[in-house]
């Protein structure tokens, strides 16, 4: 369905892209210029060559087609957030959930991360709901700031520990949730 892989110098026009439109509703950033996307992916291919590497950002893509972005960021003892977006003509078909699947799977068996966490802003179900499926679990809520109001974010969090015991339990599907497919550092 989807694979993880690095972001490539050749993925700026589709993370400007991905950057765009409907996708930002709930986020806090304005529509990425071509330059700004050149600096994302830039600092991405620096961030991977980090040595201690505290952050991680994968292209989502779904056959040739590069369709979201997906990162985690230590935060120390132990601890990253993640944090990912797609482009809203891909969403609603597993895309998202997949995606975190393989990002909780990598996060833990390469890594030292122990603990992830998540938020979502409240008026976006849809994150909530995969991060669910996902195996997170809702422990907190972060008060913060959207266009100057007060909002009240929804946290998550799945540790290392808890992991191994989270089954998919999706229709059909009776299985560990599956470690990354995609060509990913340290895998």
């Amino acid at each position: 369905m989807i694979t993880l892989r690095d972001l490539v110098p050749g993925d700026v026009l589709a993370v400007q892209r991905i950057y765009s439109g409907a996708s930002l509703t709930f986020t806090r950033r304005h529509p990425m210029t071509i330059g700004d996307a050149a600096a994302h992916v830039t600092t991405a291919l620096t961030q991977a060559r980090a040595s201690p590497r505290e952050r991680w950002c994968f292209g989502v893509t779904a056959g040739d087609d590069l369709v979201g972005v997906i990162k985690f960021r230590d935060r120390g003892a132990g601890h990253a957030t993640l944090s990912y977006i797609l482009r809203e003509d891909t969403w609603g078909r597993g895309y998202g959930t997949a995606a975190v699947r393989q990002v909780i799977a990598y996060a833990f068996t390469a890594t030292h991360v122990d603990r992830l966490s998540a938020k979502h802003h409240p008026d976006n179900p849809a994150s909530g709901r995969v991060l669910g499926k996902a195996g997170f679990t809702r422990t907190a809520v972060f008060q913060g700031r959207a266009d100057g109001a007060p909002v009240t974010y929804p946290v998550y969090e799945i540790c290392r520990a808890g992991w191994g015991a989270h089954i998919d339990r999706s229709p059909g599907k009776t299985r560990r949730s599956s470690a990354p497919t995609g060509q990913l550092p340290g895998s």
